[in-house]
């Protein structure tokens, strides 16, 4: 890995948006897509939209001629066969499922090289769109979704084929694979692209009475994929053979990730399943399936499964927005539309997860130098990788950093770690009054995280609007970086204009030379980034070399009103300085607005909180007292 040449990036975006890549990268992406589109136009589909995109292809939905809404997953024809060939495999294994919480198997196709899935679309949002939105989910839908989805499983574990119990694992059971109607208060499980028919039961016995199948040596390899490795549980994410276990692990990190506003399962030492105001079975079930030890999960998904009736029988009151306190300020920024940001996230997390490895002896140092040396390409897989050298409430902590880029939010963020405690610096402009109280929630959630890890560190993440990424071609890396006429660096003005400068200014990463800052910026930019930290303003400006493409990822907004014209003159400067950058690499500033560090002490984990036994005694009790 070592060996690998090229640029060595330190954070790739976990799906890269259209506004970072190149203009023939983007071009590529716009006419793939248009291509697929008029494809499904042609077979008589219409209102066609797309819905995402992963890492083996692409979902789109549309109308059939008969009005019903439908979902199409394409295969990425760039991949070698065998990965393509996945979309069979997941069109076979959707194909022996009948129901109602599941949309139905249409059909299997081929244009050509293409391969086409194509499915009945579940109706509303993916929950890790609607956790976004509203933050923790109430009690009341938690408890909803754990008994519709533990039915589902149930009903998985009982499948048959021709009087032989082949248990169904769907085996990426997470937020966004869950569809959530609204209106009728139902779940949807979607992407079957992990599922494969268990080789063991719960109990863990081989579950083939095949002859054929006991000689294929399928007792020794699993058959299970792997899933999504922030909601897996052990045993798959360590090569298990496949088990229903699987899912109700997948449940398991379900729930708490819902209910407590999180988009990972490993914050509960910390955000604890008993500090969520869930009722206290729900609270005790979810401890066991999350715990560390087997024995208990296995207990805690026995309890699950037996007592799913009482669950559904559960008594709730009308559900009211969750009570918080921002624990550090978030600003609301009105100037422009939520819908002109596509924040990204760029953040010292590689720096952060080099720092953990090395004080917990995980990984050697010849693993720690090769994770310096990553090619970028496939930094994301090996990134997940390694998350396995860090502890459970690190890769929380990462995890809830990068929730918050999920957001319409410029901004940054610095965590210093002391003994004493941890030390904050920020300031976050979220683009969506309507998300204000998820946002703080999400924040108090990294703070929360932040406050349980004890190990010395320094973490920063700057948050910018991707739309306003500058981007410079050139045809080889002997020419310079010429920036077209009229190309100028964007920058807002605070509602109130503010003279005093009590700022300080951040290198992107830890203060001084930083070994993931790998393009060495010419003197004559560092002396203009110098003297525009001289006028009171916030922000960031990120220089990203690759060999043919310049990013200059930037977000500022001006504090001194007075200063404007001079702001405006070093903006230009620093533009006209472009064409004598050299190397290639990354490197940037980041300026915090105000010197208002606070400072938060350590803290274990949150206070014991519970859903009262009888709601309605409450009520009554409270309104008895006004």
């Amino acid at each position: 890995m070592s060996q690998l040449k090229g640029l060595k990036h330190f954070y790739i975006p976990d799906e890269q948006s259209i506004y970072l890549l190149s203009h023939a990268d983007a071009k590529k992406l716009k006419d793939w897509v248009n291509l697929c589109i008029s494809q499904l136009e042609g077979l008589g589909y219409s209102d066609i939209e797309l819905l995402g995109k992963g890492a083996f292809g692409f979902a789109f939905a549309g109308n059939a001629p008969s009005g019903e809404s439908r979902v199409f997953k394409f295969s990425r024809i760039t991949l070698p066969q065998h990965v393509q060939d996945r979309l069979e495999e997941e069109a076979f294994m959707l194909s022996h499922v009948n129901h109602e919480f599941v949309p139905r198997f249409i059909e299997y196709q081929q244009i050509r090289r293409q391969s086409i899935l194509v499915m009945g679309r579940a109706p509303g949002e993916d929950l890790e769109k609607v956790s976004l939105k509203t933050g923790p989910l109430s009690p009341r839908i938690i408890v909803k979704i754990a008994v519709q989805v533990g039915e589902l499983l149930s009903s998985f574990r009982q499948y048959s084929e021709n009087g032989e119990i082949k248990p169904i694992v769907h085996g990426d059971i997470k937020p966004s694979n869950l569809v959530w109607d609204t209106e009728n208060e139902t779940v949807g499980l979607i992407d079957w692209g992990s599922s494969v028919f268990a080789q063991t039961d719960i109990t863990g016995q081989y579950v083939g009475n095949n002859v054929m199948d006991l000689m294929s040596g399928e007792l020794h390899q699993t058959n299970a994929r792997l899933g999504d490795v922030y909601f897996i549980g052990e045993e798959q994410l360590n090569g298990a053979l496949s088990s229903p276990r699987f899912d109700e692990q997948g449940l398991a990190s379900t729930l708490y990730a819902l209910a407590s506003g999180q988009s990972c399962r490993y914050g509960s030492k910390v955000i604890t399943p008993s500090s969520l105001g869930l009722p206290k079975m729900l609270a005790n079930i979810l401890e066991h399936m999350l715990s560390e030890d087997p024995i208990k999960r296995r207990q805690g998904g026995d309890y699950l499964f037996n007592h799913l009736h009482v669950l559904k029988n559960m008594v709730f009151t009308q559900d009211k927005p969750a009570q918080y306190t921002p624990l550090i300020p978030t600003w609301l920024a009105h100037t422009q539309n939520r819908a002109d940001i596509e924040t990204v996230v760029y953040s010292s997390r590689k720096s952060y997860l080099r720092q953990q490895a090395r004080l917990s002896d995980s990984l050697d140092e010849k693993d720690v130098e090769e994770l310096r040396y990553i090619d970028d390409a496939q930094f994301d897989r090996y990134y997940k990788n390694y998350l396995q050298g860090m502890g459970d409430t690190e890769k929380a902590f990462v995890s809830a950093i990068s929730r918050l880029g999920r957001y319409p939010v410029v901004g940054g963020m610095a965590v210093r770690w002391e003994p004493e405690g941890i030390y904050v610096d920020s300031s976050l402009n979220l683009y969506d009054e309507s998300m204000k109280a998820a946002f703080d929630l999400a924040v108090n959630n990294v703070i929360n995280l932040a406050r349980a890890i004890h190990k010395p560190a320094v973490f920063k993440c700057c948050m910018f609007n991707a739309k306003n990424t500058l981007h410079i071609e050139r045809e080889s890396e002997d020419e310079d970086f010429k920036p077209a006429g009229g190309m100028f660096i964007p920058y807002e003005l605070s509602r109130i204009s503010a003279q005093k400068d009590e700022s300080r200014t951040h290198s992107y990463f830890e203060d001084g030379d930083d070994p993931d800052e790998l393009l060495k910026l010419p003197q004559e930019i560092i002396d203009t980034i110098v003297q525009l930290n001289t006028i009171h303003h916030t922000g960031c400006i990120i220089f990203e070399a690759l060999p043919r493409h310049l990013k200059i990822h930037n977000y500022y907004t001006l504090l001194d009103h007075s200063q404007e014209e001079r702001f405006q003159t070093l903006l230009a400067q620093l533009v006209q300085q472009i064409p004598k950058i050299k190397g290639l690499g990354i490197s940037g500033f980041m300026k915090l607005p105000y010197k208002d560090t606070r400072f938060f002490e350590h803290k274990a984990k949150l206070p014991e909180k519970y859903y009262p036994r009888n709601p309605k005694a409450v009520i009554e009790e409270n309104a008895h007292h006004v």
